[in-house]
């Protein structure tokens, strides 16, 4: 930031000091003509064609500086066939001019004809009354006042602008520093966030920074989260596996003559744990990875193709708004979809029946229907149903895992699920709200 200022400052003030030193030296130098003008005015004025034919002043000028030899000032008039009329200012000397045209009007410029002294000089054609001749009029100056004037003004601007440049630039870097020591107080914050083992910026800051202390504190604790879920489920898993490892160690050891059966089993019971930490690990994951958005309609419309495979006898219908669409991952909307539809075709009677957004007036989340034409879940039991391993049916194969799983995936994402009995079918009604996706 303070390079940057300093460059835009440097080319600005270069800017500026360049326009303004072509301003002031174009008025001084206007300045310094119009004296010449004036001078050249009164030589105009003053002068008279004598009986003779040779021209005069009927009154001298009043610059003193005209009668000192070498003063820096002259006059000089010059016609064609007369002696040229000088100040006494010029002493031996004459001035050159240029006499192969008229000049009506006053024409300026400089010139070097006296060695070492630079002139400014101002001529001009007059015909005088009374006379023929084309007089030329020549008031010339040394340049050495109107050089001295430039130079003083330059020096003038450039320790002005100098002195102004390094202000604007301490001005800049005291900006910088104190607008950006709020940043350092968020680095000192975060230092001793680290050096205290906390898990907050607590430390009291701006305004100004106040928005990404509180996003630095919603990230913090949504790592905090994840890590605590991630022991969560190892702690789980591992008190899961524990037993059924007991079992089969003691069974092993003892040489139990159903040994086989005995790893079958509880091998079956560790692979249903596996499974199921495994999707909650899954579904933490990409809960975490950002915005995640899938369409529901083609979600159901998928799995409803998948399932009539595996039950061709079940009829299926599909309804709702078609638009719909819920902030989690396609993959785990469509294990919670296909739980619940085979699930309801596995145990219902044979009809399954699929509404989705059945509550379009509910901004935040979309309810998804899952109902059956089965015997439904006895009000009692649909709390314990969600339980890892319960199962009501158990003439049917499967491992106790599927609701369980979804209620997992669902709160995960911030949703909720939970069963009823569907009163135009008459068997089981399972509601699953996910949180739409918002823009």
């Amino acid at each position: 930031m303070m390079m940057i200022a300093a460059v835009w400052i440097s080319i600005l003030l270069l800017t500026g000091g360049f326009a303004l030193d072509s301003a002031l030296k174009s008025f001084v130098t206007h300045s310094f003509d119009e004296q010449l003008g004036n001078t050249l005015t009164a030589m105009v004025g003053s002068t008279e064609i004598g009986p003779d034919g040779e021209i005069f002043f009927n009154r001298p000028l009043g610059d003193q500086r005209f009668m000192e030899p070498n003063s820096g000032l002259y006059w000089q008039i010059t016609g064609k066939g007369h002696e040229d009329y000088p100040s006494r200012s010029l002493w031996d000397r004459s001035l050159k001019v240029t006499s192969d045209h008229f000049d009506n009007t006053p024409h300026i410029y400089d010139s070097t004809q006296f060695e070492g002294e630079p002139l400014r000089v101002m001529e001009r054609s007059i015909i005088l009354p009374g006379s023929n001749t084309v007089w030329r009029f020549t008031v010339a100056q040394r340049r050495s006042e109107l050089d001295g004037q430039i130079h003083r003004i330059r020096t003038i601007l450039i320790e002005s602008f100098a002195v102004l440049g390094l202000g604007l630039l301490l001005m800049a870097a005291v900006q910088s520093l104190y607008g950006l020591s709020p940043l350092r107080r968020v680095r000192l914050a975060l230092q001793e966030m680290r050096s205290k083992g906390s898990s907050r910026v607590e430390a009291p800051l701006p305004l100004e920074v106040q928005p990404l202390v509180e996003e630095l504190n919603t990230l913090l604790a949504h790592n905090e989260r994840q890590a605590e879920e991630a022991r969560t489920h190892a702690g789980n898993l591992a008190h899961a596996l524990k037993t059924p490892l007991a079992v089969v160690t003691t069974a092993a050891s003892a040489q139990a003559p159903d040994l086989a059966e005995t790893v079958l089993r509880e091998a079956a019971a560790m692979r249903r744990q596996v499974d199921h930490h495994l999707a909650r690990a899954r579904a933490v994951g990409r809960r975490g990875a950002g915005q995640a958005r899938a369409g529901v309609w083609g979600s159901a419309e998928a799995v409803v193709r998948a399932v009539t495979r595996l039950y061709e006898q079940a009829r299926f219908d599909l309804d709702g708004n078609h638009e719909a669409s819920v902030a989690i991952e396609r993959q785990d909307l469509d294990d919670l979809m296909g739980n619940l539809i085979e699930n309801a075709a596995k145990y219902g009677g044979g009809s399954v029946f699929v509404t989705v957004d059945a509550a379009p007036g509910d901004a935040d989340f979309c309810e998804i229907w899952v109902e059956d034409d089965g015997l439904g879940i006895p009000e009692a039991e649909r709390t314990r149903i969600f339980d890892r391993g319960a199962r009501l049916d158990t003439g049917k194969p499967g491992t106790g895992l599927g609701l369980a799983i979804v209620r997992d995936v669902v709160e995960i994402y911030g949703g909720t699920v939970e069963l009823g009995e569907s009163e135009d079918m008459g068997g089981l009604l399972v509601k699953m709200k996910l949180p739409r996706t918002q823009g």
